[in-house]
């Protein structure tokens, strides 16, 4: 079924609705154009929103972002990141796809609907000039044959008159006879009219019109089906992008899923474990008794009590669960004085005059080393070393074993350079043609000096951290050497793993150690372990393993919470104790 054949006389009906076709497309284009502006400041949005969250270069140092959760945190920002480019996606291939593909082809059916409707206005002023045509013959003929018939009867009438002349009655009839003639000729030119027009009208109705609506028709349906698939690429183009969409949401579900609490609370301890021991006991002083001053020396010598941890905890106990204790920045007198003994106990000794605390904090001054100082205003910004001494023993080990790291990076560096420009001098001596040995000169020499000067700086760096990490430490950086060619081997954990106990607090802040240590050999093995749970091994000298597998224990857990152990290929590293079942050789 056609419009042509069906809608034949509904010209004003079919025009109106192409016009509403045309009016759809448009409000339809610009209903995706107002979704394209939605998806782009969602986009920008979400990209703003992911820029204020995400941590400044500086702030990506801090030793909170090596924890599982900040870095989680860190993955879903830039998820969200790559999120809000698909939603730019979106929006640029609903513009370029829909929008624009639409209003070019919008304009074409105005023009293609706008001839159509010429060539029927064109045809329907043909109909209606031929009817007039017509209606002018008709009415002509009408008035002659009247006027032919008032001749007739004016004829017939004089030629009854008795008094009438024989001339008159043929005048009347020769007017009466032109004007049959006259209206003869009207009738013969309305039949012709009546004859063309009937023929137009035919052609209109049958031919012409029906054509131009069935145009009409094709045109209307095309603008249907274009619109349809408008329709379709608007749910296209968000399905296209649905796949990324879902990896970055799977990559945030996968950040999720990465968080590590038991290994979050191992970072916690790695990087703010102090290395010192818990106080010990108060020992009772008898003030009614007096005090031996031997006594007090030998306990002042060996802290065990809170008044040590002013010292070298950074008066932790004063304000762990509490506000801080005010501190002076010289000494530790100023803290309150504690009130007088009763009478019952007698006067205080002489020894201590009226403030035996103070007396107490001045005898601690005088016995423990210097270095304590350092430790005792941590809190109030002390000012930093190049040994790290104004860091707690555990931290400054670590922060010893990573400058060793860097050192040895820089100066395997340095002894990679140099071996490249002994061989380009080489062959600049085998082949003057291709350059001049000479101009290498400085820079081998430059060269030359800074690996002297990395070597020294390397054997500075070992020798502090062997007075502050113990033997086991000592030892697994006495394997940072260099050979004859540069070979660097490195087979040292990250300090975080101690393969030693902890050392007695005053070993660690003031005992001598000595250096006669053995190099360190491949250990055979001592054991096995069986994982119980998933270990990543994210921090450097760690090792990951998975839940089931069967790793070799190469050195137990020396109270540190970590234990080291080898594969069959061969790759050693730390994993926690806790996270497996240890079986020790017999």
């Amino acid at each position: 079924m056609d419009w042509g054949t069906e809608l034949w006389d509904q010209y004003d009906i079919i025009e109106k609705h192409t016009q509403s076709g045309l009016e759809l497309v448009e409000k339809y284009v610009k209903f995706v154009k107002e979704r394209t502006e939605i998806e782009q400041n969602y986009a920008k949005q979400l990209r703003n929103l992911s820029k204020k969250y995400n941590p400044k270069r500086s702030s990506k140092d801090e030793p909170e972002c090596r924890l599982s959760s900040n870095q989680s945190f860190l993955d879903i920002l830039n998820e969200m990141n790559d999120y809000a480019g698909q939603r730019e996606l979106i929006a640029e291939n609903l513009m370029m796809n829909v929008c624009i593909d639409l209003t070019k082809y919008l304009q074409e059916l105005k023009q293609e609907r706008k001839m159509y409707l010429m060539e029927a206005k064109k045809a329907q002023q043909c109909l209606e000039s031929t009817y007039k045509q017509l209606d002018s013959s008709k009415k002509r003929f009408e008035r002659e044959w009247r006027e032919a018939e008032r001749a007739a009867q004016y004829a017939e009438k004089t030629d009854q008159d008795i008094n009438a002349t024989k001339a008159d009655v043929e005048k009347a009839k020769q007017q009466a006879h032109m004007r049959a003639h006259i209206a003869e000729e009207c009738k013969n030119d309305y039949a012709s009219q009546l004859q063309k027009y009937n023929k137009e009208q035919n052609q209109f109705y049958f031919n012409d019109m029906p054509l131009i609506f069935n145009k009409l028709q094709d045109l209307d349906e095309r603008r249907v089906q274009k619109l349809a698939q408008g329709y379709i690429l608007f749910s296209d183009t968000e399905k296209h992008v649905m796949p990324i969409i879902g990896k970055c949401l799977e990559g945030i579900t996968k950040a999720g899923n990465n968080v590590n609490e038991k290994n979050d609370s191992m970072v916690v301890i790695e990087q703010n474990k102090s290395g010192f021991e818990r106080p010990g006991d108060v020992e009772f002083e008898d003030y009614s008794q007096g005090i031996n001053r031997a006594s007090s020396d030998s306990s002042l010598g060996t802290p065990k009590g809170p008044m040590d941890l002013l010292g070298k905890n950074k008066s932790k106990n004063f304000w762990l669960f509490s506000k801080r204790s005010k501190l002076s920045s010289s000494t530790l007198t100023p803290l309150s004085t504690p009130p007088a003994p009763s009478p019952a106990n007698g006067p205080p000794s002489p020894k201590f005059g009226r403030d035996p605390l103070s007396y107490c904090l001045k005898e601690i001054n005088k016995t423990v080393k210097p270095r304590i100082s350092s430790f005792r205003t941590l809190r109030r910004s002390p000012p930093v070393t190049e040994d790290f001494a104004h860091l707690p023993p555990e931290q400054r080990r670590k922060r010893l074993q990573q400058k060793l790291e860097e050192i040895c990076k820089e100066l395997q560096k340095e002894v990679d350079q140099s071996e490249a420009l002994g061989k380009m001098k080489d062959v600049y001596e085998k082949n003057p043609q291709m350059g001049d040995p000479a101009s290498l000169a400085s820079q081998i020499s430059q060269t030359s000096q800074n690996i002297e000067r990395l070597r020294g700086e390397l054997s500075k760096y070992e020798t502090w951290l062997a007075e502050a990490g113990g033997r086991g430490d000592t030892l697994r950086y006495k394997a940072h050497s260099f050979n004859n060619n540069g070979a660097h081997d490195v087979h040292s954990p990250d300090g975080a793993h101690s393969d030693e106990s902890t050392p007695d607090p005053s070993q660690a802040i003031y005992a001598e150690f000595d250096d006669d240590f053995e190099d360190e050999e491949l250990t055979a093995p001592i054991g096995k372990c069986t994982a119980m749970y998933n270990f990543p091994g994210a921090s450097e000298g760690t090792i990951s393993m998975q839940e089931g597998e069967v790793l070799a224990v190469v050195e137990e857990d020396k109270g540190d919470g970590w234990t080291r152990v080898r594969r069959n290929n061969g790759d050693e590293g730390y994993i926690p104790t806790s996270y497996v079942t240890i079986t020790l050789n017999k």
